[in-house]
């Protein structure tokens, strides 16, 4: 069927993009609902699952200061958005089209787990 490997694993790699590609809008928020980072207000921004009015106005002054976000892991530039917190919301937010979240985003709770002292 293929001439070589190469030719083969070409074709491999093509069929494994395109599954991927089919995959990864899935991931995305339940609903498709977003807030676009570069247009939201403070009040919309709050709507993030953990973004209270602190964070939420320092994204706006950042974006006023800044200009807009290139991407969405330019959000982690701002002081209270780190690696956990983006990991969080990174499903809720755009940097493009309108915004489309229309109520607040509430995570589950870890675990405590083995952290917490039994009675």
């Amino acid at each position: 069927m293929f001439r070589n490997i190469r030719t083969r694993n070409l074709v491999l790699a093509a069929v494994a993009f395109c599954l991927f590609a089919t995959v990864v809008p899935a991931v995305a928020a339940p609903g498709g609902k977003t807030v676009n980072i570069n247009s939201a207000s403070v009040e919309q921004l709050q709507l993030l699952p953990r973004i209270g009015p602190a964070v939420a106005a320092r994204i706006v002054e950042h974006r006023e200061k800044n200009g807009q976000f290139k991407s969405a892991e330019d959000l982690m530039l701002v002081r209270g958005v780190g690696e956990s917190t983006f990991a969080g919301l990174k499903a809720y937010i755009a940097i493009a089209g309108a915004t489309t979240l229309d109520e607040k985003v509430k995570l589950p709770k870890k675990a405590q787990g083995a952290t917490a002292e039994r009675s």
